[in-house]
């Protein structure tokens, strides 16, 4: 597999969408599924500080973003249930990739990204993720996440997990990561 990594552009928008709903019967991401507002509200967010597209060729396969935490829609939720201010940190947000890349380290890679221009920017990450026991979850405390928090959002269905707020302490050790060009290719 060869996967280049860029920047995201408007005219990606059509094919991101296509993807999210067509692996959300996988993951379950988004957890509602037509999502009740348009999906190009859920893949661009207010705060967003930076968005990449995984592609194989021309095929878009993944995507992921940071938002700074203080204008995101979970910051209010995050100071409620950790204690911790929202300052200072970005969220890895809206990572997701086909459901016949799972498994294959797109997945990684676009974390990755994510983490060396948080980096960058001398900001701590965090994200949320459904039941930190879920795939999803698993992934990210393999990589080194851990809970700080949990919420109950109006917008979870009652049938899934709380939503874990996660934390990654070891981010200095992440200025020796991916830097420089967005462009990467991994085979």
């Amino acid at each position: 597999m060869t996967v280049t990594i860029r920047d995201r552009s408007a005219d990606d928008l059509p094919a991101l969408v296509a993807l999210l709903g067509a692996q959300q019967a996988a993951t379950s991401y988004p957890q509602r599924w037509p999502l009740p507002f348009p999906p190009e509200e859920f893949v661009v967010r207010p705060g967003e500080l930076a968005a990449w597209v995984a592609l194989d060729g021309d095929e878009v396969v993944g995507h992921v973003s940071v938002t700074a935490l203080t204008d995101g829609r979970m910051a209010a939720d995050w100071v409620e249930a950790t204690g911790l201010p929202s300052e200072g940190l970005a969220e890895v947000s809206v990572l997701f990739v086909a459901a016949d890349r799972h498994g294959s380290g797109l997945g990684g890679l676009l974390l990755d990204t994510a983490l060396a221009e948080i980096a960058r920017r001398g900001l701590t990450p965090m994200l949320d993720v459904v039941g930190e026991d879920t795939s999803a979850g698993q992934f990210y405390r393999r990589r080194g996440w851990r809970t700080v928090g949990r919420a109950r959002p109006a917008w979870l269905p009652a049938h899934r997990p709380d939503l874990a707020f996660m934390l990654l302490d070891d981010a200095p050790a992440l200025r020796s990561g991916p830097q420089g060009s967005h462009d990467r290719a991994t085979k």
